[in-house]
């Protein structure tokens, strides 16, 4: 083998993932085969999310005590990189290979039978190719999409590329995966004494042994011969076109091409985006003729379930000119979507008719001197079309090199991106009540702040934590699988930078919860001015530059937004002693209620809460203590003093917070949470 891929076998690992198994009743054959999956999954030049499958083939104890002969394959559902024995569902052979012997079978019936002889009727679906996997004679089968094998399939002449590269190799040209691509290697296979290798055009690698290391380091073989011939073989250099000077910044273009997105979305809905750049991914957005290459058609079929035919070419953003850009992505887009309603139309009329259409948004974004951007419903969704659009990015770059990408036509990409079987599954999924929203909260890291992420997290939002102790608010991200940013509100740079993160890390914001703030106490006639600077700088300034920010994306992406701040009872009901707290809180009302006023037209709310007595870092123990003293009651008591007699809790509050974002008809409105203040009432 060569130098540019290399077998990761190591027989002290796999004797480990035995014994380990063994331990749960788990045979050292499946556990090995657990092993060498991940080996394949691990690898992104090899397969991605979910894609690739393997097997073996093995004896398992049936429900009357018999031995019984199965396939194990991965199911429906789980990753190579992570599959665990329960991702590899046995199937009866002789089930399997009766089916094989059908003239015709239609997937939904393939996908039932093939149910019906689990050994386990919990198990997953077996593989769509567990057919194929039954007729290959050995005990492994592996099989992958390896980069390197579009690369040089998706060619003119890829059939004498691999003919000359890989002579003992039998090819099989494309076939629609599922029953018609079992028969057709059925037939390919027949009469063949002995073979380890199957090449299917355009699609990946099949490789096979009786011994899993044997079957999978042939896998590693053929890629580093494959990678060698695209490395060693032509230099056609990609043609660069001139970029403008200054380039405009990923946090200034991102909410324009996102906002975008959602106006020519057929339900306006908004789109979440991972951005990437790379000296490959720069390299390939800046070539002349992008426009071309990255728009003939996938990598491989199966990418167009994740990621359409192909993406968006936008034009370099120039800085001086964010207005061109602007217009220039409105029409790309508006552009991508007519055409793909033209795509559907021509092709469902070959299925008479009977599909319904997908939305027409594109999932990958190509801008030269930016990258490119994965587009979907979720961050995770986004960086799976991300992760896709890199190895296409990959594949295309490579084939470039050694003559001309040329992927399969329309019509197979089509029948796999509206395939029946991957509809059935897309038709399951239900949304979350804010997914495709981005949320940031200020002064997240603990108290009201934590409580309120954690809902609109809860809810399907992507969120943004914003908080001074930057060592918390990074561990909270890492832990709610959030994005947790070191931010002081009351430093307007700092919160720029805030903003400019998570526009580069989401694309841009949908909804502010301005929280951050801090109590200041003292009486007014001995108050001193750097306390009452103190509070306006967190409770004013810090909610004013936050709406700045936020308010200069959402005019930027056009598709509104919310506007929600922390006001407090204080606004209404001043405090004794707490002037320098309610002075800033009354401000910041007013805040509230002036850009409900100049945003409206921008379709922008602006809504606050007014809470009373929530247990946070503000009012600690020692503060309630402080508090009912002065009061002449119990701590208890105090927490309760409202006509509800109820203690009011942080996730109340944050239900305020999430039930107001839910209200797009609503601005410039107080929602108290106090169990009842008459004092505090709006009046």
């Amino acid at each position: 083998m060569g130098h540019y891929k290399k077998s990761q076998w190591n027989q002290s690992d796999v004797e480990a993932m035995v014994a380990h198994y063994a331990k749960q009743g788990i045979a050292a054959d499946l556990a090995i085969r657990v092993y060498s999956t991940r080996l394949i999954g691990q690898d992104p030049e090899l397969v991605l999310h979910g894609g690739g499958n393997t097997s073996v083939k093995t004896q398992w104890q049936d429900f009357d005590g018999s031995q019984v002969d199965v396939l194990c394959v991965k199911g429906s559902g789980w990753d190579m990189a992570t599959i665990e024995p329960a991702g590899l569902p046995a199937v009866k052979m002789d089930t399997l290979l009766k089916l094989s012997a059908l003239d015709k079978l239609s997937d939904e019936e393939m996908v039932a039978q093939q149910r019906r002889a689990l050994l386990d009727p919990n198990a997953p679906n077996p593989s769509i190719e567990a057919i194929l996997h039954a007729l290959v004679p050995t005990r492994y089968v592996d099989h992958c999409h390896a980069n390197a094998i579009v690369s040089l399939t998706n060619q003119p002449d890829g059939d004498k590329i691999i003919q000359d590269l890989l002579p003992d190799a039998v090819q099989i040209p494309y076939v629609m995966a599922g029953f018609d691509l079992a028969k057709a290697t059925f037939k390919a296979l027949g009469g063949l004494d002995k073979f380890d290798t199957v090449i299917l055009m355009q699609h990946g690698l099949i490789t096979c042994d009786d011994d899993p290391r044997v079957s999978y380091e042939k896998t590693i073989e053929i890629i580093d011969r494959c990678m060698a011939r695209l490395e060693n073989g032509g230099h056609h250099i990609i043609k660069k076109m001139p970029l403008p000077t200054p380039v405009a910044a990923l946090e200034q273009v991102a909410p324009i091409v996102r906002g975008a997105l959602s106006k020519y979305d057929s339900q306006n809905r908004s789109w979440i985006l991972e951005h990437r750049i790379s000296d490959e991914i720069a390299d390939f957005c800046a070539g002349e003729d992008l426009a071309d290459y990255a728009m003939r058609g996938n990598a491989t079929p199966d990418h167009s379930i994740r990621i359409k035919r192909f993406g968006v070419v936008l034009p370099a953003p120039d800085a001086n000119a964010l207005d061109d850009f602007t217009h220039a992505t409105h029409k790309a887009i508006e552009k991508f979507t007519q055409d793909y309603a033209a795509y559907f139309t021509r092709n469902n009329q070959r299925h008479g008719q009977g599909l319904t259409m997908l939305d027409p948004v594109p999932r990958v974004v190509y801008i030269p001197a930016i990258g490119l951007f994965g587009v979907g419903i979720s961050s995770k969704a986004a960086k799976i079309a991300a992760d896709i659009a890199e190895s296409t990015v990959r594949v295309i770059a490579d084939a470039e090199q050694i003559g001309k990408f040329t992927p399969l036509p329309e019509k197979d990409l089509f029948d796999i991106e509206y395939w029946s079987l991957e509809q059935a599954k897309l038709a399951k999924i239900k949304e979350a009540a804010f997914s495709r929203k981005v949320v940031v909260v200020t002064g997240a890291a603990s108290g009201l702040g934590l409580a309120i992420a954690k809902s609109f997290r809860n809810k399907g939002a992507e969120v943004a934590l914003l908080d001074r102790d930057g060592d918390k608010v990074m561990a909270l991200g890492k832990e709610l699988n959030c994005l947790g940013i070191a931010c002081d509100v009351t430093l307007r740079q700092s919160v720029d930078a805030a903003f400019g993160k998570i526009c580069a890390t989401f694309g841009g914001v949908d909804i502010l919860i301005s929280n951050a703030g801090g109590a200041f106490a003292g009486d007014m006639l001995s108050l001193d001015d750097t306390v009452l600077a103190q509070s306006l700088a967190v409770n004013l300034w810090g909610h004013q530059y936050a709406a700045q920010a936020a308010v200069g994306i959402m005019k930027q992406q056009g598709t509104g937004g919310c506007l929600l701040f922390n006001i407090t009872k204080q606004a209404l009901n001043p405090g004794k002693g707490f002037g320098a707290y309610g002075i800033a809180k009354s401000a910041a009302l007013n805040l509230m209620r002036q850009y409900a006023l100049e945003h409206g037209p921008d379709g922008i709310t602006a809504n606050a809460v007014n809470a009373d007595r929530i247990r946070s870092g503000l009012l600690n123990d020692d503060m309630i203590s402080k508090r009912a003293n002065a009061r002449g009651c119990t701590p208890e008591t105090y927490m309760k003093g409202n006509l509800l007699s109820r203690e009011v809790t942080a996730e109340d509050v944050a239900d305020a917070f999430v039930n107001l974002a839910s209200m797009p008809k609503t601005t410039g409105a107080i929602l108290t949470v106090d169990g009842g203040n008459v004092a505090a009432m709006v009046r």
